[in-house]
């Protein structure tokens, strides 16, 4: 049973992390009002993105730590550290309104994840793949915030 609910943490904890996030900022997203850059998707895109790339993240995460690796702190402790930095951009760019510093912010989520992917590449591959969408998805999110930032 213990097995089963550490499991089901590694799985969901990112899904609810961005779920709480989601209703803490949910009358502060000013998306629609903002200008945007070109390409930029419609608002109601952005729920259904995060909600596959937070299944991602925790299924990586649980892939890797159901492996035979026995010191796993590293990966780990930059795991949660990426999960906390993810959380915090949503409350800087839509409650806070810090725009610049949600440019930097995200930079560095995209750093700390790009780590991740180094590291668990070396020692499991699956998990660093799982990844890859979600640095993807970052790179794009930099984009649209220097756009939001530069246009309004």
């Amino acid at each position: 049973m213990k097995n089963t609910l550490r499991n089901l943490f590694y799985l969901f904890l990112p899904l609810v992390v961005g779920s709480v996030v989601g209703i803490l900022t949910s009358s502060s997203i000013d998306y629609n009002t903002l200008n945007q850059p070109p390409l930029s998707p419609p608002g109601f895109l952005f729920p259904i993105a995060w909600s596959i790339l937070y299944l991602l993240m925790g299924i990586a995460y649980y892939l890797f730590q159901n492996t035979i690796y026995k010191n796993k702190t590293k990966e780990t402790i930059l795991y949660y550290l990426q999960l906390l930095v993810n959380a915090l951009w949503s409350i800087f760019f839509f409650v806070l309104k810090w725009r610049l510093v949600s440019i930097f912010w995200i930079f560095l989520l995209g750093i700390l994840v790009l780590l991740l992917i180094i590291l668990w590449n070396k020692r499991y591959k699956p998990s660093a793949y799982l990844f890859i969408p979600y640095f993807l998805w970052l790179i794009y999110a930099l984009y649209l915030n220097i756009g939001v930032y530069l246009l309004n």
